[in-house]
């Protein structure tokens, strides 16, 4: 029974590398840029650092292949495999499983988390199908034991997995996919092409009624575009936003994957106040603060933007993935690096990943794609690091 398991694993593993490196490119090392790291960890989740001065609580994360993967097929091939199948898990810092939540077959989830809503801490989650580096489906609320308390819908393409944040006056943050017609000759396609644009959508949660939307396309130059992101067919995707979040104003902080910048927008017109990266920013750059590809890029205190830094779009790698904590000043319109924090293993990681701030001053990483949650002390000190079978999206700390 082990050695017929062994053999399955092996071909599905086989299959995988396959699937990857056909989007990430050749596997040969190289000194800079690097290719991507593995996005295998092996059969459980292995912790192999642990030292005091870890923050308490239980680790909120994903097991399978995100929707968000990039990885067209990823997630059917690695189901077999082990941890392989998609589920929302409360563990402990070994890994022991504390709770489990799997969804109906053909479904995904992604992004889950505790937030608070009408006052009350609740489970958060995106559940939906997987589109091509995306997702179409619902965001969730439910409580401590997964009884669904709401559903936030945007209608149209759905809510796609790369965003669902729950803001303190009862409005959640979503992305959207949706796929529309254009002349895509900017970045080398037809002129009648196919792309799906990317949306930022503002809904009341009690209501359900949509109280902004911001659309990439029709805001950001396809000409920005870092990537001819063809993805799927004949569809492109441009901008791929995979973030949003307030600033200290409550303006709406956009990051878009795909054009590796970070947008301010005004939620009420639309407007674009400030750009950090990219092609075409209006924010200078001091030495050290460069990115690409990036994900989760939200304020920690008044004038510190963090980031997750991939580095990596699995065709193109110029560097090692890292969080860069960025200080912001818009009277001088310029963007100072305040810290970069790497993983001592050199990481380079294609796509997903995240940061969250910890109460004891910490820094949890998820770093995405390749299966591995780190924590670090403020002056960089590496205090937890683990393995897990396949990479989640995000990863969260609560609480016990």
């Amino acid at each position: 029974m082990f050695l017929a398991s062994s053999r399955k694993f092996a071909r599905a593993s086989v299959a995988l590398t396959a699937a990857v490196l056909a989007v990430s490119g050749s596997a040969t090392a190289a000194a800079e840029p690097v290719t991507p790291s593995s996005p295998f960890g092996g059969f459980a989740y292995t912790v192999k650092v642990e030292k005091p001065g870890e923050a308490d609580g239980f680790i909120y994360y994903t097991s399978g292949v995100s929707a968000a993967a990039l990885v067209p097929g990823l997630g059917t091939v690695a189901q077999v495999l082990p941890g392989g199948r998609p589920a929302n898990i409360v563990a402990d810092r070994s890994g022991k499983e504390i709770k489990r939540f799997e969804p109906p077959a053909g479904q995904d989830v992604s992004n889950f988390r505790t937030q608070t809503y009408q006052g009350r801490t609740v489970l958060t989650w995106w559940q939906g199908s997987t589109v091509a580096g995306h997702g179409s489906g619902v965001g969730i609320i439910a409580d401590e034991n997964f009884n669904v308390l709401a559903t936030v819908d945007p209608g149209g393409a759905g809510a796609d997995v790369h965003e669902f944040r729950l803001t303190p006056d009862g409005r959640a943050l979503l992305t959207s996919y949706p796929q529309v017609d254009a002349d895509l000759t900017a970045i080398g396609g037809p002129a009648n092409g196919k792309m799906f644009d990317t949306v930022a959508v503002v809904i009341d949660v009690a209501s359900g009624r949509q109280l902004f939307r911001w659309s990439a396309a029709e805001h950001v130059p396809l000409s920005d575009s870092e990537t001819s992101g063809k993805l799927t067919g004949d569809v492109y995707d441009p901008y791929h936003m995979n973030s949003i979040s307030l600033d200290p104003s409550g303006n709406l902080v956009v990051s878009l994957r795909n054009t590796a910048a970070v947008y301010d927008i005004d939620p009420n017109t639309g407007e674009i106040l400030w750009q950090l990266g990219g092609k075409n920013p209006t924010l200078t750059a001091d030495p050290g603060v460069e990115f690409a590809f990036q994900h989760d890029a939200e304020f920690t205190d008044s004038s510190t933007l963090r980031l997750f830094n991939n580095n990596s779009s699995g065709l193109e790698s110029r560097g090692r993935s890292s969080v860069e904590w960025i200080h912001i000043d818009l009277a001088a319109k310029r963007a100072t690096l305040i810290r970069n924090q790497q993983h001592p293993d050199g990481i380079v990681t294609p796509a997903m990943g995240n940061a969250e701030s910890l109460p004891n001053g910490n820094t949890l990483v998820s770093w995405g794609m390749t299966p591995r949650i780190s924590e670090f002390t403020p002056g960089g000190e590496l205090v937890y690091d683990a393995v897990l079978p396949f990479g989640t999206y995000r990863a969260y700390l609560a609480p016990r």
